[in-house]
């Protein structure tokens, strides 16, 4: 049986989508786990409410999976819906004994605004998502170590072993789970492209910088406090653009520049939109000076980084 545990402070239209769709999964033996702060009605199939108070996602999560009666815990965002094989494709992979955790790629969903679509677009380029593009474009099956909750399953047995989620981060608390799940427990987490949700995005500007600003600050932190996954050069490289269009800008724009280009080209052939691969390079630029910045204030100055 599978507990699929959705945080959130309030339903909301996305939230009601996501319903819906859990209601159309081919895998039937399941259970949804809702946490809003106060207590609501949901008039759905399978559905238990949990009103958790004004606490945060890892603490509501937490409190899912004690309530929870599945053996594995399927964690997805408010604001995001499932693929009808979701489910079906998910447990097929949990039948090695050292596999802890699947993840699969949060796609931005077709039928979104333009801005949306930017932000979506932005973290599945080629230099807005580097390496990690797989988490939201499907790409081939893998092994991973670090993997976000918008769309995680976990063992049940193996998140009490590690205390489930550290509920002093947020957003970062996936990356402390996985890490231990990794290397406390030297289990395997699996990244399966048909373990498909559709994610909506933070709309650019304000509410996409502020989101990935926070990204950059927490990883800033981790690369120094979580160095196992998290102090790796993919994660420093907005921090040296910043420091190089301040001290070396005759050669980091002119080659910035021609990567920013490039990837326009690459969004504009995928999206099949001449305005997407356009307005992606103030997007990129932008993005990436910010999570620069405050990943550096993150690895330099913050010591004690708590919600």
């Amino acid at each position: 049986m599978i507990s699929i545990i959705i945080p959130f402070k309030e339903p909301s239209e996305y939230l009601y989508k996501c319903l819906n769709y859990l209601e159309k999964q081919t895998f039937k033996d399941y259970e949804v786990i809702l946490l809003p702060d106060e207590k609501k009605v949901f008039n759905y199939q399978k559905v238990k409410v949990a009103a958790t108070g004004k606490i945060g996602p890892a603490e509501k999560r937490d409190m899912g999976a004690k309530k929870s009666n599945g053996e594995i815990l399927a964690f997805i965002d408010d604001d995001a819906y499932p693929d009808k094989n979701w489910l079906k494709n998910m447990v097929s992979n949990f039948e090695g004994l050292e596999v802890a955790a699947v993840g699969g790629p949060g796609v931005t969903p077709p039928d979104v605004s333009w801005r949306e679509q930017a932000s979506g677009w932005f973290s599945a380029s080629i230099i807005g998502g580097g390496p990690y593009v797989y988490r939201f474009l499907p790409y081939k099956k893998r092994f991973v170590d670090d993997y976000p909750s918008m769309n995680l399953a976990v063992l049940k047995s193996d998140f009490i072993k590690v205390g489930g989620f550290d509920s002093n981060f947020w957003p970062g608390e996936d990356t402390k789970l996985c890490l231990d799940l990794t290397h406390k427990l030297g289990k395997k987490i699996i990244y399966d492209p048909k373990v498909l949700v559709y994610h909506h995005r933070r709309k650019v500007w304000m509410s996409h910088l502020r989101q990935n600003g926070n990204y950059g600050l927490h990883r800033g932190y981790f690369a120094k406090t979580l160095p196992k996954t998290s102090f790796r050069l993919v994660y420093f490289l907005p921090s040296f653009l910043v420091l190089g269009i301040f001290f070396v800008p005759f050669v980091v724009i002119p080659s910035y520049s021609l990567l920013l280009i490039i990837n326009s080209l690459w969004i504009t052939a995928k999206s099949g939109s001449l305005f997407q691969g356009a307005i992606s390079i103030p997007v990129v630029f932008l993005t990436h000076f910010w999570y620069g910045l405050r990943f550096m204030q993150g690895f330099l100055f913050v010591r004690h980084l708590r919600r």
